[in-house]
Order: structure tokens, then C-alpha cells, then sequence
């Protein structure tokens, strides 16, 4: 696994009513700061990335449907360089991802007919005037990575 990423399998409590489902508490190990929380949707047939931050971890949970999400370590120092991870989450299987500076990150549905709802709670908040996020194409040659037949970028 990519140096500095973590997965947190999350704590799903099921009643007639429907379910609860615990994403992150400020005592969970990777936890640093609060900078925001907000909702991606990522229709079919769509990639969203590849992208990385210089100050923000990320903290991803899928919320609706299931998605793949792709990594790959950019960062020349580490002991994961050039190395791409592949997870499967969503609604199949509830887990959160955290994504540490400079690993580019991108995500796709899994099925071709429903989008993904993914939930981020990011270290820091958006700066409008001073984006931190660092754009590649999702067919970026530097990466490699193959999303399949029919996806395209966004």
C-alpha cells in the first residue's frame, strides 16, 4: 500500500429503521484537523481525476453506489514512488480512505447505470483564490493507469 495511505473499515449499526453508519471521530488514528466536508457526485462512464494537494490529506467515504478509486505516489522521497493503488468502496463495502499530500487520486463508478456519492472531510478548507490541487489527465501517460473501455475524463 502507498506510504502515509490508511483504510478504516466503518462501524455500520443496522436496525428496522434502516442504519447509522460512523465515518470519522476525532480519537480515529489518522485524524489532524477539521477543514470542511462536502459531497462529490461522479455520474457513469465519468473519471474524476487525476488530481493531488501539497497541504491536504484527504478522507474518503462512498456514501451511494460503489466506485473505484485510483492512487498513484508522486512524491520522489518515498518508499512507494510511482506506485498505484486500486480501491473498491462504496455501499458493498464501507470503508474510509485517507489520501495524504502529493498521492494523486481519481474515481469512477464501478457500474456503467448508477453514479457515486462520496463524502470527503478534508484537512483544510477550499481556498478560492489559491486552489491547493494539482491537476494530471486521467489518461496521463506519467500515471499509466488504465480505467477502462468507455471512460472518460472529467
Amino acid at each position: 500500500m502507498i506510504d502515509g495511505v490508511e483504510i478504516k473499515k466503518l462501524k455500520i449499526i443496522n436496525d428496522d429503521r434502516g442504519y447509522l453508519m460512523e465515518m470519522m471521530r476525532n480519537d480515529d488514528s489518522f485524524f489532524k484537523q477539521f477543514g470542511q466536508v462536502y459531497l462529490s457526485v461522479c455520474n457513469p462512464g465519468v473519471v474524476k481525476g487525476f488530481h493531488y494537494h501539497k497541504k491536504q490529506w484527504d478522507r474518503f467515504v462512498i456514501v451511494k453506489g460503489n466506485g473505484k478509486v485510483v492512487l498513484y505516489d508522486g512524491r520522489e522521497d518515498s518508499p512507494t514512488y510511482k506506485e498505484i493503488n486500486e480501491f473498491e468502496l462504496g455501499e458493498k463495502n464501507p470503508i474510509l480512505l485517507v489520501i495524504p499530500p502529493y498521492v494523486y487520486h481519481g474515481m469512477t463508478p464501478a457500474n456503467d447505470d448508477e453514479p457515486i456519492y462520496l463524502v470527503n472531510t478534508p484537512t483544510e478548507k477550499y481556498n478560492y483564490d489559491e486552489p491547493d490541487e494539482h491537476r494530471e489527465p486521467f489518461d496521463s501517460k506519467m500515471i499509466g493507469y488504465d480505467w477502462g473501455k468507455g471512460k472518460r475524463g472529467h
